[in-house]
């Protein structure tokens, strides 16, 4: 097998066995915890005897186990069973048992592990299914040989990411919440791990890396990897927390195995609403938060902390409930550091928290909050199609607690839609990735920081505006007539009138009957006004008034007739009250003025000549932030010359002509 995905391919074909006894969303079940389980199998096949030999010395001793064991397997975990796969299957009539006595004879930390795998109830399953035996057997007699000579951690991780992706895209679910495109997880430690950060003669440096929704720690791998080529003398420690159970159950043992501290990898547990690391600030966080899903779980605790203002998480506020990727914005930026130390950050967003919201909602003022704070370094529009479960357009965010003095109050837009190339094979909804060079490019127009057809530089205030609320006078004529009287129907006050909440029918019915003749009297009375129309509200209040001062009608039921009977008209008086004009609700309207224009000028020049006895409304003033990447980069398109349109009109109209002359 040359890569990875032909070892991918070989455990992929034993879901044929559970074909039958299992759905096909329920593959992953067995598929992934046994795929770990041989993979610890044959981490731990090389010192297996001296293991044993050394568990029979010490078995019998109280104490910790651990100190005495893991120096002998050389790693930070063991197994004291006599058993392996190969010995297994020497006794099929016992094999249920012998494995689960095998699976509990891992150390604390791995049968943690196989706990959140569920992995003996799937024992018993496949046992009563007659399945067991065999799935061993075609693990251990198949080519699937996962020694570490063979398939090395960095490639057995590929291993996890490639088979949780393709069993998420059986079953329909989000791909993308556990597999972020090696390339793009490249290209991210490429932007965040910049090279004169480390001194690569420098000893006994100690970096951190976060990711709060780490999936299988692909990303987190990435980042050691990346950051130990810059100065291979760098201890890095590796964090993150991830919510399903099986991913990260995953993750943890790949951690274990690559010999992470797999401590600090945490779950299953929601970062939103239950943070394991909550006074834990980090130099280093990258993430693909989950995009477009709900927070409603974590939303009582969201909230909660959010009454906490910035001594919380979630101080600059909450967005819509149907997405939440804001708040994992929100979440990283409070694990940056707050003592001089510089953190970055690098994150995936799709288009949602660059735009979503008005002037004054949870999202705008998310934005602002991080715009005024000086934290967005660069925005990258990357290429569509480019992940496995979605071809929606993505962008990476990088952020840092000190920019460089150039950046300083500045925000780089980076439009790398056009850096891809096809894919010879698509997988799922990705059919473009990103070659070396198309990384270096990207990277490249990063560091420059200078403009050109790709990069825009703007001063953090150009993503901010004022929203405004203009104002319109109110201006009614007033008529009597047929039409405008069955307006009143729309009243609920007018209507309430022949509707009774008497239980007893007799007395339901009469109060109805009553009620319908005051409507009609009600109608009766106002048509002696006449049909004149009247153009002044004080006038026609006069005469409204008077026609029905009989039925001791209240102020507000009076107001709602007179609006009932009335229109918009341009050549009616003002409507006034003591405070002056009465505005218009129908005609308010709303302007978004820049924050680096003058609002008055603006008002000017862009309103007045059009509706020259409008006002604004200050008190309604709100600032809001948006971001959007197609204004700053749109090439007009020229539309096609119309004797070319006109040409081929002319042409499809004579086929249709050959056409239906052949019919004919």
């Amino acid at each position: 097998m040359d890569n990875f995905q032909d070892k991918v391919g070989l455990i992929w074909d034993l879901a044929d066995l559970l074909r039958g006894p299992y759905k096909r969303n329920e593959y992953q079940k067995v598929i992934l915890p046994f795929t770990v389980l041989r993979r610890f199998d044959c981490v731990l096949k090389d010192t297996k005897p001296a293991v044993l030999q050394k568990y029979e010395q010490y078995c019998k001793v109280t104490g910790d186990l651990d100190d005495a064991i893991t120096p002998v397997s050389g790693y930070d975990f063991y197994n004291t069973s006599k058993y392996d796969f190969e010995e297994l299957l020497k006794d099929p009539t016992h094999i249920k048992e012998n494995l689960i006595h095998y699976v509990d004879s891992f150390s604390k930390n791995v049968r943690e592990i196989f706990d959140y795998f569920a992995i003996k109830q799937q024992i018993e399953r496949l046992s009563k299914a007659d399945l067991l035996f065999k799935l061993l057997k075609k693990f251990t007699e198949s080519k699937v040989d996962l020694h570490p000579n063979v398939v090395s951690n960095q490639e057995m991780g590929y291993i996890f990411e490639e088979l949780i992706r393709k069993f998420s895209e059986q079953s329909n679910e989000e791909a993308g919440d556990h597999f972020t495109p090696r390339e793009v997880v490249e290209l991210m430690t490429h932007l965040m791990f910049l090279p004169e950060d480390f001194d690569t003669d420098k000893k006994g440096i100690i970096r951190t890396v976060y990711d709060p929704a780490c999936g299988t720690g692909g990303m987190l791998t990435g980042s050691k990897n990346y950051i130990l080529e810059l100065n291979p003398n760098i201890k890095v420690v590796l964090f993150g927390q991830e919510i399903q159970e099986e991913i990260y159950a995953t993750c943890k043992a790949d951690m274990l195995i690559k010999g992470e501290e797999s401590d600090k990898i945490q779950g299953p547990l929601s970062t939103l609403s239950k943070d394991q690391f909550p006074f834990k600030k980090f130099d280093y966080c990258i993430s693909n938060p989950p995009y477009g899903r709900k927070w409603e779980l974590d939303q009582e605790a969201v909230l909660e902390e959010a009454e906490k203002g910035y001594d919380g998480r979630f101080g600059a506020g909450t967005p819509r409930i149907n997405d939440g990727q804001l708040l994992f914005l929100q979440h990283m930026v409070s694990k940056m550091h707050v003592d001089g130390q510089k953190s970055r950050i690098a994150v995936i967003t799709n288009g949602s928290p660059l735009f979503t919201g008005d002037a004054g909602s949870g999202e705008s003022n998310i934005r602002k909050w991080l715009i005024e704070n000086d934290y967005i370094e660069a925005i990258i529009a990357l290429p569509n199609q480019l992940f496995y479960n979605t071809g929606i357009n993505t962008y990476v965010w990088v952020m840092s607690n000190e920019k460089n003095p150039e950046r300083k109050d500045k925000i780089q837009l980076i439009d790398g839609t056009s850096f891809f190339k096809k894919m010879r094979k698509s997988l799922g909804n990705k059919r473009n990735e990103l070659s070396k060079d198309h990384i270096e490019n990207i990277v490249e127009l990063y560091k420059n920081f200078k403009e050109n057809e790709y990069s825009k530089i703007f001063e953090s205030t150009e993503f901010g505006y004022t929203k405004v609320t203009v104002e319109r006078p109110l201006q009614l004529n007033f008529k009597v007539n047929e039409e405008r009287l069955e307006n009143l129907y729309s009243i609920k006050a007018f209507n309430d009138l022949s509707t009774s909440k008497s239980k007893n029918p007799e007395k339901k019915e009469q109060e109805e009957a009553d009620g319908r003749k005051k409507q009609e009297a009600i109608i009766h009375a106002l048509e002696k006004i006449g049909n004149d129309v009247y153009k002044n509200w004080d006038t026609f209040e006069k005469k409204v008034n008077l026609a029905l001062n009989d039925f001791k009608l209240k102020p507000a039921f009076v107001k709602s007739i007179m609006m009932a009977l009335s229109e918009h008209d341009d050549t009616a008086e003002y409507v006034k009250d003591k405070k002056g004009v009465k505005a218009d609700s129908n005609l308010r309207d709303n302007e978004k003025i820049p924050l680096n224009e003058n609002i008055e000028e603006y008002f000017k020049r862009e309103v007045l000549p059009y509706y020259n006895d409008a006002w604004m409304d200050s008190k309604k003033d709100t600032v809001g932030y948006e971001i959007n990447f197609t204004k700053y980069f749109y090439k007009y398109s020229a539309p096609r010359d119309l004797k070319e349109i006109k040409s081929d009109i002319s042409k499809v109209i004579s086929d249709i002509e050959e056409l239906l002359g052949d019919g004919l």
